[in-house]
């Protein structure tokens, strides 16, 4: 196995030796922010979804954010509380099979279709609030099945948000390590590929840097992981086919964003995709595969700003645009 990038969203290593300053202190809790949300569970497909649930009215909407692959609702627990306090009632989800949402033992119940219909389903348990509708945010392979979510139901949702996510399955450094990933399920379990990842982490630096709350916190939901999800999304996530024209058709408003160096599906692919979908589209400096926790203060802003232009009906929201 080869890679040199330990990252907290999708949590492989592997990409280019690209090296960005983080936006965020060195000794920063990440996943382990302070938030007020509180656990509450969904009805899914195949059995309940745990969630950090902020409650409240929702004035302004309601926010439904979505985890990627070896993610969890905590990747965005730095967004929750700002979020609640500009007045949006957030639910960040754990997926099926990861960390606290059981899933069934079964590799095949791991499809993005099958995934996209637990959020058409926890849509419709959300509602829409009282006036500001339902904002949808899948971060990385969860932005593959938060797309086919709004291609099930596009009614539901009032946009979509695509964060660190492509236009199709996933190629590259990180598929390579992917590949390595049954024969250690055979081997060893989760636990083995646990163990495997961490003697690469902490190879890198940037792995080293992590405070130790955090990596304790990050071993202890990777372990949490199903098996069969694990080999199933990652089945899902390397099949993928381009649904970019069919997203665009729906007319739902479409963000694209992610960090300066990702390096999971490539900027140039991500800035792309935006420019078929006349989607908004923001480079998030400081960041790389993970900006939510890697500088969630921009990542705050550019969220809230898109959403506003959504409630407003501005052309910005629909149309191509780069910031850092």
């Amino acid at each position: 196995m080869r890679g040199s990038r330990f990252t907290v969203g999708m949590v492989m290593p592997g990409g280019p030796d690209t090296r960005v300053p983080l936006s965020i202190a060195p000794d920063d809790l990440r996943q382990l922010a302070d938030h007020e949300a509180g656990h509450r569970t969904f009805a899914g497909g195949a059995g309940p979804l745990t969630a950090l649930d902020t409650g409240g009215d929702g004035a302004r909407g309601t926010v439904l954010l979505v985890a990627g692959y070896t993610g969890s609702k905590e990747d965005f627990a730095p967004l929750l509380r700002p979020l609640s306090r500009a007045g949006y009632r957030v639910v960040a989800l754990d997926q099926r099979g990861q960390f606290e949402s059981p899933g069934p033992e079964d590799p095949g119940r791991y499809t993005v279709a099958e995934l996209g219909a637990d959020l058409v389903t926890v849509a419709r348990q959300l509602g829409a609030g009282p006036s500001g509708g339902l904002h949808l945010v899948g971060h990385s392979f969860g932005g593959l099945v938060s797309r086919a979510a709004v291609l099930a139901e596009p009614a539901l949702f009032t946009s979509l948000t695509l964060l660190g996510s492509g236009p199709s399955r996933l190629v590259g450094p990180r598929v390579e390590l992917l590949d390595h990933l049954a024969p250690l399920l055979d081997a060893g379990g989760v636990p083995l590929v646990h163990e495997t990842l961490e003697r690469l982490a902490m190879t890198d630096p940037s792995g080293q840097e992590v405070p130790a709350p955090t990596r304790a916190f990050l071993s202890r939901r990777f372990l949490a992981n199903s098996a069969a999800g694990l080999r199933g999304m990652a089945d899902a996530m390397t099949a993928e086919p381009d649904r970019v024209a069919e997203l665009a058709a729906t007319g739902v408003p479409v963000l694209v964003a992610h960090g300066a160096a990702d390096d999971a599906w490539t900027p140039a692919a991500q800035a792309e995709m935006a420019q078929r979908l006349g989607a908004r589209y923001e480079v998030i400096a400081g960041a790389i595969h993970s900006p939510a926790i890697e500088n969630p203060a921009r990542t705050l802003e550019i969220l809230l700003a898109f959403w506003s232009s959504v409630a407003l009906g501005s052309d910005d929201g629909r149309h191509a645009s780069a910031r850092t």
